[in-house]
């Protein structure tokens, strides 16, 4: 199974910073920001989570939690939480079975080498559970505002 509009999304149940657990099940009722990247610090994944962190009142104000993904373990997302000071919830899927179940865990190709990674994508879900925006193949300039964007329409 992976996450499609128009369906249900993927199960998601993770440790986070601060030694917290996220779950959509938990959330169920509201809707909410699921974004998947590749490694915490460096620069595009660093530009993003700062990206999202600065609309993270925004947000809030909708009733829109922002959760993070990535196979970084909980000790790494809290250093670069505090590294960059970060208010967005950061989950960690050390075994990959959340990217594996989101369909992001893809085969990537960088200077002529393939191996397996994070695709760099976010998903809205809305307050039934259902994914209802998928942006696959993420660019990071602009996307948190356009998730924003796609956020207030819900409401």
């Amino acid at each position: 199974m992976s996450a499609a509009e128009g369906h249900p999304a993927p199960a998601l149940d993770l440790p986070t910073d601060n030694g917290g657990r996220v779950s959509l099940s938990a959330l169920k009722g509201k809707p909410a920001v699921v974004y998947f990247y590749p490694k915490d610090d460096t620069t595009g994944c660093t530009r993003e989570a700062q990206d999202f962190n600065a609309l993270t009142p925004d947000f809030a104000a909708l009733g829109v939690p922002v959760i993070g993904v990535s196979r970084d373990t909980v000790k790494k997302h809290d250093r670069f939480k505090a590294k960059y000071d970060l208010a967005v919830v950061l989950a960690s899927d050390e075994d990959g079975a959340a990217c594996e179940a989101w369909g992001v865990w893809v085969q990537k190709k960088l200077y002529g080498r393939e191996y397996m990674g994070i695709e760099r994508a976010t998903f809205l879900i809305d307050a039934d559970g259902r994914v209802v925006r998928a942006w696959r193949n993420v660019k990071v300039a602009d996307h948190a505002a356009a998730v924003l964007e796609a956020a207030r329409s819900l409401g």
